[in-house]
């Protein structure tokens, strides 16, 4: 891991200093799929993700040992604009809950046998009201993305990030917005479950925000310290921290993403490390995932947030590893390969 970041500027100067695929690996992974007793192609996808796996760990074969699930939990100030169907004192009481052992990421954690992490960040402090003026001091971002690039440990050979906050939704849709352009309604859904007049208030507030803060268009982080929350840039750094260290990251749903896209519109690059889990029922979600170019593995109507989808992933992706990894070759196997 990189040493931590005293302001943007440092985060900004780690972009061309990205490692890159580890194409040998990735070629090595490739000629052992060829030996394996299939026809080629024949399990799809699950061959795209071991070859990735073993790209991005830089080792075949790729392995999920320690497969690890962090959620950040942050509070949001334009809640107090309505823009949420739940008070904001539900974060604290949520992490309580997972900590608890009592939220679907637990039980999910559990099947999959992934360390969860929750990290609390400053909940009694929420972010400014980003209609107002920007959500975040260039400190307190730094200090959020810097949050993030420690949870990646030494040790985790995959990481599914996830987030949990109150409004976080309408942050999100509002960095889209100013990120790639459009209008409030492409990118503001129900969230915790908005409708009628109070989501047509949500719309309000993501274009007013992003009317507010256009004066940063073109400077994906500052947009992210403008309108993003303390879990968003953890987040961000997060998978900066995973990319130095050669950790394959699954992403969750819109929120998760919309943070990622920060580094994206920085270096088209950044995300080359990341799988986004599924589409989430938050309809921004889609047409976010057009924007950054990426496939999510399934779409099962999830809008939960707090790491779910990233997490059930990671069942996918032992699946792959376990069929690269276990099968018989045609010559292990005395089975007649392909003429």
């Amino acid at each position: 891991m990189p040493d931590l970041p005293a302001n943007l500027d440092e985060i900004r100067a780690l972009f061309p200093h990205l490692p890159g695929p580890d194409l040998e690996s990735g070629t090595a992974a490739a000629l052992h799929e060829r030996q394996l007793t299939k026809p080629a192609g024949a399990l799809g996808r699950l061959e795209e993700l071991a070859h990735w796996l073993a790209t991005w760990q830089g080792r075949h074969p790729p392995r999920i040992d320690h497969p690890r699930t962090c959620v950040f939990a942050g509070n949001h100030g334009v809640s107090a604009r309505g823009v949420s169907a739940y008070p904001a004192a539900v974060t604290a009481q949520m992490v309580r809950n997972f900590i608890d052992g009592g939220a679907a990421v637990n039980q999910l954690c559990r099947i999959v046998d992934a360390d969860l992490r929750v990290y609390e960040m400053n909940l009694e402090q929420p972010t400014a009201d980003f209609v107002d003026g920007p959500a975040m001091s260039e400190a307190d971002c730094v200090r959020g993305l810097a949050y993030g690039m420690m949870a990646v440990e030494p040790g985790i050979d995959l990481l599914a990030l996830g987030e949990m906050g109150i409004a976080n939704t309408t942050s999100a849709a509002a960095l889209c917005l100013a990120l790639f352009g459009g209008h409030a309604e492409d990118w503001t859904g129900p969230g915790t479950g908005v409708v009628g007049a109070a989501l047509d208030q949500k719309r309000e507030v993501v274009a007013a925000a992003a009317e507010r803060h256009r004066a940063a268009a073109g400077n994906p982080l500052e947009l992210l310290r403008r309108l993003g929350g303390n879990e968003l840039a953890a987040i961000a750094g997060a998978v900066l921290a995973a990319r130095m260290g050669r950790v394959p990251v699954l992403l969750d749903g819109f929120t998760t993403t919309a943070a990622a896209a920060a580094l994206y519109a920085a270096d088209p690059r950044a995300l080359d490390h990341c799988i986004v889990a599924h589409v989430s029922a938050e309809p921004g979600h889609k047409k976010l995932l057009d924007a950054i170019g990426k496939r999510a593995l399934f779409d099962l109507g999830m809008r939960l947030g707090e790491a779910s989808g990233a997490t059930l992933a990671i069942g996918i992706l032992k699946a792959a590893v376990a069929c690269h990894n276990g099968m018989a070759t045609f010559a292990d196997a005395a089975v007649s390969g392909p003429v």
